[in-house]
């Protein structure tokens, strides 16, 4: 007769909670990035950001007589950026809702705040690299009218640059902050690309408050970063601490409200399969 061991027969079980290993944090920032690359919406348009930016610049070098600084380059290979690099991190901010793998992330992930985490650096992550690479393109536009158009080499842009990047920082945040206040792919795509242009308009027409609208308006707050400190001054641009004051209200207005709500939504949310 053939005898069991009763230890061969008994299910293996873990002996402490500290035989389950948590997901690294690094490997989410990972996963959350691949996300941005994975789907054919967020391939097609990084496609599109670099086809924008390429046709930019070739306009730019192409038309005239070529006399473009690596600054004039920069703000017009940022501007796409601006425009259309907030919608990627909308999409991976909404990815689980739209996908309808939420169960599935917060099952492996439970600490929702983590993943939360991850979306966010993987999305500054991705602007950051952009930005880069758009100043890359920039440098190399610059080079190609200074080498056969005869422009003269103009390379000072050191606040552009900052100013520019610290933006791109910003917007890669708002996005994520929209698409979490929405946990809807187009709801959140709409609001982000209309509320700016409505409140921008009414800033136009509402003279009387031209003061309070640097506070509220973001991209307002911000315009001194893209010029030259003396320039702002000459436009009646804020300066200094004033600038800096008014960039974080209008941050906190468009990137930290719509965040606390994302981040408030994602954690007391009920999780759904469909």
């Amino acid at each position: 007769m053939t005898t069991v061991d009763p230890a061969l027969s008994r299910p293996a079980t873990l002996t402490s909670r500290s035989d389950v290993k948590a997901v690294p944090f690094s490997r989410l920032v990972l996963v959350e990035w691949r996300k941005q690359l994975d789907t054919r919406a967020g391939r097609w348009l990084l496609i599109v950001i670099a086809i924008v930016t390429a046709g930019v610049m070739l306009l730019m070098g192409a038309v005239g007589s070529g006399d473009v600084s690596f600054e004039a380059f920069l703000i017009g290979t940022t501007t796409p950026l601006g425009m259309l690099l907030p919608i990627v991190a909308i999409l991976a901010a909404t990815s689980e809702w739209s996908q309808r793998t939420a169960l599935t992330t917060f099952t492996l992930e439970p600490r929702r705040l983590r993943v939360i985490g991850a979306k966010t650096l993987s999305a500054v992550g991705s602007g950051v690299g952009f930005y880069l690479v758009a100043v890359g393109l920039a440098a190399l536009a610059h080079l190609w009218v200074v080498s056969f158009r005869g422009a003269d080499a103009d390379w000072d842009v050191t606040r552009l640059t900052y100013g520019t990047l610290l933006m791109v920082v910003l917007w890669m945040i708002g996005g994520i902050a929209f698409g979490l206040a929405f946990l809807s792919t187009p709801m959140a795509i709409v609001t982000y690309l209309v509320l700016p242009v409505v409140v921008s308009t009414v800033a136009l027409f509402v003279t009387a408050w031209a003061d309070v609208w640097p506070w509220i308006d973001l991209s307002t707050a911000a315009a001194p970063l893209a010029v030259d400190p003396d320039l702002a001054v000459e436009m009646g641009m804020s300066s200094g601490g004033e600038m800096w004051a008014q960039i974080a209200t209008a941050t906190l207005i468009w990137v930290g409200l719509p965040m606390a709500i994302g981040v408030w939504r994602v954690l007391r949310g009920e999780i759904k399969t469909a």
